[in-house]
């Protein structure tokens, strides 16, 4: 590996509707699109951002075997956590604006969290490390 190389990953979430969850990520989650590819009516590619914390989100590809997840399933083969101090105002919008609740914003030992399906079938736990 070469000195100062950074490592970085970056998940992308692949959904029926791109356009449609990226105007759920920034309206919910607060989000900034960073980059798009594609164009009005065609399958879509963006590089969005939370407070830094970047990722794609994209259609699917069924020729790539690109599926979104089952949005009849409870379960998920991923859960994505994501740690702000906006949790609550985060979670709340969130479901407000779509996204079903599979765990209230509870307080547990050392972590507020809470977890919720987004709109796309995603699974995301929402919440932040209290101060000891």
């Amino acid at each position: 590996m070469k000195e100062n190389t950074i490592t970085i990953l970056h998940p992308f979430l692949t959904v029926k509707n791109a356009e449609a969850a990226v105007s759920f990520y920034i309206a919910a989650f607060g989000a900034i699109e960073m980059k798009r590819h594609g164009k009005p009516g065609e399958k879509l590619m963006a590089k969005i951002s939370i407070e830094g914390a970047e990722f794609w989100v994209g259609d699917e590809e069924p020729q790539c075997d690109h599926f979104s997840p089952d949005l009849t399933s409870k379960s998920s083969s991923i859960r994505i956590i994501l740690e702000t101090i906006r949790a609550d105002e985060i979670f709340e919008a969130a479901i407000k604006l779509g996204a079903t609740q599979i765990c209230p914003m509870t307080t547990e030992d050392f972590w507020r969290i809470g977890k919720l399906k987004d709109p796309f079938g995603h699974v995301w736990e929402i919440g932040y490390v209290l101060n000891k």
